[in-house]
This record gives structure tokens, sequence and C-alpha cells, in this order.
């Protein structure tokens, strides 16, 4: 889980995701990165998720969120980046997360998040929500922030809920554990529960130039 200090820091480094918004992978290039990094099990799993992706693509929008969550959930062990990548706070392509079949809450959010995005559900009705996560249910003392990916049917309807810690994907007001601190996607800000955008989401972009340029070298936008 990340730390309370980095939850604004990380905000700052997450919000140019405009610049992919509208990318078509290349998924040729994709996989040869894949094999070249992590061999034939990188593109084993490489193959098993764009299956995955091939047999949700005409399904219902419901039914695209639970395989695309399932196949995450089940696929990738949770690590945190200090044990995984040897840093305090690392983002991974999708790529590398199913490579190292392993990350933390927010590579779990970012692969959901680019999967459900190839599967065509729209910008609009995809946000990643950082929360405040109570350790053992809701009437728990103890919490750790937290990042999940929730789906908006609408700007004003109460989210799904895609997370790494709890199988079922659940609307926001059965997940009385979670409260949340803002959720961003490339088209703005939300903080709390706030329906309308608050922030400029493309105000600061810095850090996340090293993750996006990782990801045009592996060939999810050219």
């Amino acid at each position: 889980m990340l730390s309370l200090s980095r939850l604004f820091t990380g905000l700052m480094l997450c919000l140019c995701l405009a610049l992919i918004a509208s990318a078509t992978p290349n998924i040729n290039k994709l996989r040869t990165a894949m094999g070249k990094t992590y061999g034939s099990e990188g593109q084993a799993i490489f193959d098993a998720w764009q299956r995955m992706l091939t047999s949700a693509q005409d399904l219902p929008v419901e039914q695209k969120l639970k395989q695309v969550n399932d196949f995450f959930n089940q696929h990738i062990r949770y690590i945190e980046d200090r044990d995984l990548w040897q840093q305090s706070d690392y983002w991974a392509t999708p790529l590398q997360t199913l490579g190292v079949r392993a990350g933390d809450c927010e590579d779990f959010t970012i692969a959901k998040y680019m999967s459900l995005k190839q599967l065509g559900v729209t910008e609009e009705k995809l946000r990643l929500i950082y929360v405040r996560a109570k350790v053992g249910g809701p009437h728990s003392q103890i919490s750790q922030a937290h990042m999940v990916l929730g789906y908006y049917e609408t700007p004003q309807s109460l989210p799904l809920v895609l997370d790494n810690m709890v199988r079922l994907i659940q609307p926001a007001d059965q997940r009385p554990d979670l409260y949340p601190v803002f959720s961003f996607n490339s088209q703005g800000l939300w903080v709390g529960n706030a329906t309308q955008s608050q922030a400029d989401p493309h105000a600061r972009l810095s850090r996340w130039r090293d993750l996006l340029a990782r990801m045009q070298a592996e060939g999810f936008y050219d």
C-alpha cells in the first residue's frame, strides 16, 4: 500500500493519462517486447491476457469488468514496491506487472484501466480512485492508503469498484471499508464523492513521462 505522504504526490504523477487515452496498442510489438524481457513464460501470460480481452470484446460492460477484474486478481500476486522493484514508489506498466506476475494496488489498477480501455470502455466512465481502506473491515480503527478502479455509468452514478483486495465487484455503497479521498482520469479530478471535476488533470506531468516512455517503447502507443 502507498503511504499517506505520497497520496497527493502520486496524484501529480498520474495525470497525463490523456496522452494515452486514445492510443491503439501495437499487439505484435507488445508481444515481442514481452518475449525479449520475460521469455516464453512472459509471452504465455501475455497471450492469456489477449485471449481474455478477445473473449470479452462483445460482452456487456458488466461482464467486461468482471473478466478483467478476475484475470488480474487471479494471475497477479500483491507485492510492495520496495520488495518487488527496490523503490519506495514505482508505477509498473501492464507488461511489467504481467511479466513478473506481481504488483501493488496501483499496478493492478493501471493494468485493469488499460485493459478496459482496450475493450472500448470510454474514458469518462473510468477513474483511478485513491481511498483509505480500513484493515479488517468497516469497523476497524486501522486504515491504509489504497487505490482501486471505479466504473461510473454516468458522472453522477455510484461507481462499481474493482479491487485487488476483494474478489467481487461491488457498488461503492457496499464497500463501507473504503473512504474515497480523490479520483481522476485524463479528463478531470474529483475530491471525495464530488460529482463535478474540481481541478485541471493536466497541470503536472513530470514523473509520468518515464512511465509513458516505457509504455511507448513496449508498444502501447506510437
